[in-house]
Formats: structure tokens, C-alpha cells, sequence
């Protein structure tokens, strides 16, 4: 389908200004690791400009604090003789500054068009992972965009090998809570620590030329679920496989017969990654569905988040970036109250057309 003008504008007007890194404020000690256990290579009076500026500093300057909380974010990975692991050795994430001009008003207007959806992942930047070298990736990039009317909005992408982190620990609210608290300081500073008034931009240039995204919002449909942990281990598929049919059955379309699964259980600091044979599985015991919900995106609560006070956003979107043959990620649930061992488990399928 082809995009609307207005949308192809957009994503060709989209400017990106600078790219910094983010690191914790503070050194962190001991350092956090989280071993990946997988047999493949992991491949997969100030003037507006001047309140611009300030704006993405002090959001510089409370991702610093937020990652104080969740440091491996800020990790890189690191390759044993027989380990992978993730060390929150604290690298950084890449923040990436970009301008668009059009209003957040229009913008929205796109709403319900694929150009809209095509226009949105341009406000999301994602680099892979260097395969040969995976030791000097990022796993995490924040993307804020500016718009015309003064409004912004930020963007955060991660590996897969994060997102349990970052959807059950909800670290985009802890994050927002941070910058909020730190504005209403009686004792904040005159400006952020992170202030580049003074640097001057170039206009025939951009670090798009050596800084490329490969953000792409082709994704397959996903489905959401809340299991018993009991049925979620290594020797016990059959709750996977329920929900990877009930997927299936809605999005009317079949998964690759060995899918991805990442597989993040409470009793160790590791995810496992490894093929998914859904059709070598038995069929599902009868009176298991009576024991999974169904959930959706807005129950991880980012919605609900608010970087000042009383201001939540217009819009909240989430997507996996499209995996072939599909994806089904396990994680504990971050809500524990009365239910311990539930687990929510993503269960990606592919467009038909994408096999």
C-alpha cells in the first residue's frame, strides 16, 4: 500500500541533530551481568531553540539518574571462552536528537494510516548488533524528536534480550517519575548539566550520513497473556503452545514450524534463546485455557506515564520488530500480588505475506 505525500514528506523532512551517549550518573559497582544462553551468534527569556535545548538536557540528565536503577541498559556484551553475557559495564545508550517540521497535532492526524505507521518508526532509532563485533553495540537507543509546536516525543528501542527489563520493570514510568521529581526541585539549577547552547550546528549536514537507523515498523501481530508459571519451563510447553494457537487462530496465520523463543525465568540472571518446534509439541491439556488471560500492551502501564505533571501522552505505541518464522517471549510478571509465579508471555506471528 502506498504511503500518503503528506507522510512521505514527513519521514524525508525528519532531521536528526546530534547523537550523545548516556551513561549512570554514578559508576556502578558491583557490576550487574546477565549471562545469554544460546547455541547462534546474536545478530539479531530563553528563545524556543534555547527551551529546546534545556528540554533534552534535563531528559539527558534524569535517563543519568534512571539508570542508576537499571544499569545494564547501559551494558555492552561480552564474549568467554563458552558464556555470552551482558555487562552493565556502563557504556551508555545512544540518545539520538531529531527535528521534524510539522506539529504533534498534525502528526496525530495520520492516525489509522499505514503512511502514519510508516512515519511513526522514524521516531524510534535502531542500529543491529554488530555480529562480529557485539561488544561495542548499544542494546539501548532513546530517539527525542522535536516538533514545530514545541511538543516532542521520545522514542525507546531495545534488544530483545532486554525486554523483559524493560516492559515488566516498566523502566520508561521509573524513568518519567525521575525526571518529574527532579524538575520540582526548589534547588534546581539555572540550567541542565547537559546544555549545548552553544555548540554550533550545521545546516548542509547531518550525522544521519554515518549514523544510519535500521528502525523498521514491518512487525508481525502480537497477542498477550498472563500463564501460571508452573506451565513455563523447559520440560513443560504446553501453555506456550496454547497460546501460540490462540494467536494463530485470531491473526488467522501460522507460524514458521521452529519459531524464536526467549525464555527469562526468576531463578537465575540469564534468558535463554532457542528454536521453538510449535509442531513438535503435544496438544495442550484440556482446562489449561480456564487458567491464562489474555492482556494487552497499555497492562505494561506506559500510558500512564507522566515527564511533568499532569502531562501524559497523546499517543503510546509499542511493536516487535519483525522476526522470521515469529516470536514467543516468556518473562515473570512484574505484578506479583496474590500470584507470585505468573508469567506474561508475547506471542509474535507474521503477516502472511512475510514468510
Amino acid at each position: 500500500m502506498a504511503m500518503s505525500k503528506g507522510a512521505v514528506e514527513l519521514i524525508s523532512e525528519i532531521h536528526m541533530e546530534s547523537v550523545q551517549t548516556v551513561s549512570p550518573l554514578t559508576i556502578t559497582e558491583p557490576r550487574q551481568a546477565r549471562q545469554v544462553l544460546t547455541a547462534d551468534p546474536i545478530g539479531s527569556g530563553a528563545s524556543q531553540d534555547d527551551a529546546r535545548w534545556f528540554h533534552v538536557g534535563w531528559l539527558k540528565e534524569s535517563l543519568a539518574r534512571a539508570l542508576l536503577v537499571q544499569p545494564i541498559f547501559a551494558g555492552r556484551f561480552r564474549e568467554g571462552d563458552e558464556l555470552m553475557e551482558i555487562v552493565s559495564n556502563d557504556s551508555g545508550i545512544r540518545l539520538i536528537e531529531t527535528r521534524i517540521p510539522t506539529s504533534l497535532s498534525e502528526f496525530l492526524d495520520f492516525r489509522g494510516s499505514r503512511g502514519r505507521e510508516d512515519a511513526e518508526a522514524e521516531l524510534v532509532f535502531w542500529k543491529d548488533i554488530d555480529e562480529e563485533n557485539p561488544q561495542y553495540s548499544p542494546l539501548v537507543y532513546v530517539q527525542v524528536t522535536n516538533f514545530q509546536c514545541g511538543g516532542c516525543s521520545i522514542g525507546i528501542s531495545c534488544s530483545l534480550l532486554l525486554a523483559d527489563i524493560l516492559l515488566k520493570e516498566n523502566f520508561i514510568k521509573k524513568w518519567a517519575d525521575i525526571h518529574s521529581n527532579m524538575l520540582s526541585q526548589d534547588v534546581l539549577p539555572a540550567a541542565p548539566m547537559y546544555y549545548f547552547r552553544n555548540i554550533k550546528k550545521c545546516t548542509d549536514c547531518s550525522p544521519t550520513s554515518i549514523f544510519s537507523s535500521n528502525t523498521s515498523k514491518k512487525s508481525g501481530q502480537t497477542m498477550i497473556f498472563t500463564i501460571p508459571g508452573e506451565h513455563v519451563n523447559s520440560e513443560n510447553d504446553d501453555a506456550l503452545q496454547f497460546c501460540v494457537e490462540e494467536a494463530e487462530s485470531k491473526f488467522g496465520t501460522k507460524m514458521a514450524p521452529k519459531c524464536s523463543l526467549f525464555l527469562k525465568t526468576k531463578s537465575c540472571n540469564s534468558i535463554k534463546v532457542e528454536n521453538f518446534p510449535k509442531d513438535g509439541l503435544i496438544k495442550p491439556k484440556s482446562g489449561l485455557q480456564s487458567q491464562i488471560a489474555a492482556e494487552i500492551w497499555e497492562d505494561f502501564g506506559s500510558n500512564d506515564v507522566e515527564f511533568r505533571k499532569g502531562n501524559k501522552p497523546a499517543l503510546v505505541s509499542y511493536w516487535i520488530r519483525f522476526v522470521s518464522g515469529g516470536l514467543v517471549m516468556a518473562m515473570p510478571s512484574a505484578d506479583q500480588k496474590g500470584c507470585p509465579d505468573e508469567v506474561k508471555v508475547i506471542v509474535t506471528v507474521p503477516y502472511q505475506d512475510e514468510f
